[in-house]
């Protein structure tokens, strides 16, 4: 929050008329890992998945968001990147009535059947555009997930890049801006057909942001690449709006994971949450009702072998507290204190460091 460089007026307007959650975190890096974890509700390491493990299977003996949410009797649509579970477990097989079609092309240039170019990302955004049309009258659930902003951006359009402030624009800001156009034209439609009151948002990333090419996770340290140990590889800002029920302008410090997203739903649509989710419901800590940290502890356990070792990931948030571990042994950082864990305190915390290492165990 607060990038004074890249314009994203219609995310900004969603965090203006709903919660910012400055205390949101993935449990289970990288993409196609916390993309698992939200889609199931649950820590991903449940069902075996620790690290990228592309072709692991999701549970097949439990629900995914999307086939709760039909089977609760929504409409539900899937649009842009995929990336979960195994052959076999595609969008069409885990629940979503509705999947966008991939048009042909080279990473975000891409060919309609007409033969005419289209920009990825503008295409998502018209895909969401007609999702609304075809279905305001009917509740749905909308899953998007852009494959922008993502590593080695390099053809976004000029024009998306000419919008930095400074003229002088990278391929993966432009990508953010483009974003924010999808985003606006999903918000429109919404609006036109007079239901944008009473749909429930959620905005959220994947993982940090990709240091080496341009991103920023300021004021904390890390993201994608060869930063994964710092906190700025999981922690992401998160956005809820609801403008029937979540008060304008909240903002919200307490600690949050994506995989309460789904308990968040199941409870706005009055149903009981699957056994085995590892989530809770947002709304009354949005709405003031309940208060402090929605978890008072979560976990990190990226092991895979036959992933980059950068990866591996072992670590535990406790209020203030982030203790991770890397090649010295358990480091224990304040991240209110030292967003940029630069102070190991762990000699100084050892009554700390047991209370996490034993809830870790």
């Amino acid at each position: 929050f607060g990038n004074e460089r890249i314009s994203t007026p219609h995310i900004d307007a969603l965090a203006a008329r709903g919660a910012k959650c400055t205390m949101s975190y993935i449990t289970n890096p990288p993409c196609r890992p916390s993309r698992c974890s939200l889609m199931m509700g649950m820590y991903a390491q449940r069902f075996g998945k620790s690290g990228m493990a592309r072709g692991l299977p999701i549970p097949e003996d439990r629900p995914t968001l999307a086939e709760f949410m039909r089977d609760a009797g929504y409409i539900t649509g899937q649009i842009g990147k995929w990336d979960i579970g195994a052959t076999g477990q595609g969008p069409h097989q885990r629940g979503f009535m509705e999947v966008a079609k991939n048009a042909p092309g080279n990473q975000y240039d891409r060919t309609l059947e007409d033969g005419t170019p289209v920009y990825l990302t503008d295409l998502d955004g018209d895909y969401m555009a007609e999702f609304v049309d075809r279905n305001s009258k009917n509740p749905f659930f909308l899953y998007f997930s852009p494959f922008a902003v993502h590593s080695n951006v390099k053809n976004t359009p000029q024009h998306y890049r000419d919008r930095i402030p400074s003229g002088d624009g990278t391929a993966y800001e432009g990508a953010v801006v483009a974003v924010d156009d999808a985003v606006g034209k999903l918000i429109g439609k919404l609006r036109e057909h007079g239901i944008e009151e009473n749909t429930l948002i959620f905005l959220t990333g994947d993982n940090g942001a990709n240091i080496d090419h341009g991103g920023s996770s300021e004021p904390y340290r890390g993201g994608k690449g060869a930063h994964t140990q710092m906190e700025g590889w999981v922690h992401t800002p998160t956005i809820l709006t609801w403008p029937e029920v979540i008060p304008a302008g909240t903002t919200f410090d307490g600690i949050t994971a994506t995989f309460d997203f789904f308990a968040t739903m199941a409870a706005a649509v009055g149903e009981s949450l699957p056994e085995g989710c590892d989530g809770k419901d947002l709304i009354p800590f949005l709405m003031g009702e309940k208060e402090g940290d929605v978890h008072e502890f979560l976990f990190w356990h990226n092991a895979d072998p036959t992933d980059a070792p950068r990866r591996n990931l072992y670590a535990v948030r406790w209020k203030n507290w982030r203790l991770h571990k890397g090649e010295e042994g358990w480091r224990l950082f304040d991240l209110v204190a030292d967003p940029k864990e630069t102070a190991d305190l762990s000699v100084e915390n050892p009554e700390v460091v047991q209370r996490m290492l034993s809830e870790y165990e």
